[in-house]
């Protein structure tokens, strides 16, 4: 590092600004026309005008491109709400930026924009923003904090030099990841093509019922109740919410007993009824049962046992009908006159007892590898921080094939990163 410089981003970057604010300008939106894009058109450091875009008219385009239309070489920023996406421009396009993007504007002679990139992207600069971060319920970061973040700054060469081992590493790091992530699918897809194939490939001796000749419905408490702290007191249960099954980390509430016909057993099966989450199986904890929940009970356990009863609820059999009812709904529900007709393959207590016994052995192997590949996508994440840890200490050494100091390069000859929507009409 003895060449290495440490600059202020001021010093280096003549143009640092934030982009149009639509808000402040009464700057109103179309269905088309000149595109203006915002925090979510960036996503792993591609450029997308494809998709959630919005538009200005031609009038506003005039007055405010020469300042907000990026060009080639230009980097982006985000600074309000999700802090910390970047992306480099490769392409020249119409377009502008929003308020919730900066803007750097570059001199190339003594920073390379995908080296500024790759900076920004350290763990350092995040735990920068971080410690920075101002706001209540939005997070942002302002041009001053970003104008004082010092940056180490070799030789232009040796900038090139790391951003081309950075390429060459994080495309095997992606490639690694991306192939943990489809075995990590695969292991989750077979757990659930095996339930699928329970009630697809059943026996001849399976009975032809419905859910609701099985069982019985009971909604949870049809009344506001005084929710307690997480401590319990004498008489009370626990109040069962949707978030302590589908979070599992939320603190746990209280209430008054509110009667045995709200009261979910640990063995029970209950099931979402409305909102975001309408069809999710709770089970496996006690306590009374809040509004939007409701109980299924089997009517007789010498015919159906309530561990086959969640695996059929789960099923696919059963979340296809529930789905297929929801489609287009404002606000999502389960209504009993259907799921009482929903049909309901059923085998002898014996079998049941099999199959559950079957789906216990494989959703254990499951979640092993599940747990393999979680942890293999976490450990090449941290490769990834430490590799660019290292790249901005000078401690970055060129892997076999990767171009020397010398075989600089531009912006513009740099392989296409950014997804670019066709040409307006």
């Amino acid at each position: 590092m003895k060449n290495w410089q440490r600059k202020k981003i001021k010093e280096v970057v003549p143009d640092l600004h934030q982009g149009l604010n639509t808000a402040g300008y009464k700057i109103k939106f179309y269905d088309e026309g000149y595109p203006i894009i915002q925090t979510r058109n960036l996503e792993n450091g591609v450029i997308d005008l494809d998709e959630k875009m919005k538009f200005m008219s031609k009038q506003d385009w005039e007055t405010y491109k020469d300042k907000y239309k990026p060009k080639v070489g230009d980097v982006f920023l985000t600074n309000i709400g999700t802090i910390g996406k970047t992306a480099v421009v490769t392409e020249e396009k119409d377009y502008l930026i929003h308020w919730n993007i900066f803007i750097f504007k570059l001199d190339k002679n003594i920073l390379d924009p995908f080296y500024l990139k790759s900076f920004l992207d350290t763990p350092f600069c995040f735990d920068y923003y971080k410690s920075f971060q101002k706001g209540g319920t939005v997070n942002f970061i302002t041009k001053k904090m970003i104008e004082n973040l010092e940056i180490p700054l070799p030789p232009l060469p040796e900038q090139q030099r790391i951003v081309a081992i950075l390429d060459e590493t994080f495309s095997a790091i992606d490639k690694a990841k991306a192939n943990a992530e489809q075995n990590l699918k695969n292991a989750k897809e077979l757990f659930e093509s095996y339930l699928q194939g329970v009630f697809e490939n059943g026996s001849e001796n399976w009975k032809n019922k419905t859910l609701g000749e099985l069982c019985t419905f009971t909604q949870g408490i049809q009344r506001g109740v005084k929710l307690q702290s997480e401590t319990q007191a004498n008489g009370q249960v626990r109040f069962l919410r949707i978030v302590d099954y589908t979070q599992g980390n939320e603190p746990p509430r209280y209430i008054d007993h509110p009667g045995d016909k709200y009261i979910l057993n640990e063995e029970d099966v209950a099931l979402v009824r409305y909102g975001a989450s309408t069809g999710f199986v709770c089970h496996g904890m006690e306590g009374a049962l809040a509004n939007n929940l409701f109980r299924v009970i089997p009517k007789s356990f010498e015919e159906l046992s309530n561990r086959f009863l969640a695996v059929y609820l789960k099923s696919p059999i059963f979340q296809d009908v529930i789905k297929s009812t929801m489609n287009g709904a404002a606000m999502p529900a389960i209504s009993f006159g259907l799921i009482k007709e929903i049909p309901f393959p059923l085998p002898n207590l014996e079998e049941q007892q099999t199959i559950v016994s079957q789906l216990d052995a494989l959703r254990a192997e499951t979640q092993k590898l599940e747990a393999v590949y979680q942890k293999k996508i976490a450990d090449l994440e941290e490769l990834k921080k430490s590799i660019l840890q290292k790249a901005f200490k000078g401690e970055l050494r060129s892997p076999e094939g990767v171009a020397s100091a010398n075989d600089g390069y531009s912006p513009s000859e740099k392989k296409t990163k950014n997804k670019i929507s066709p040409e307006r009409a």
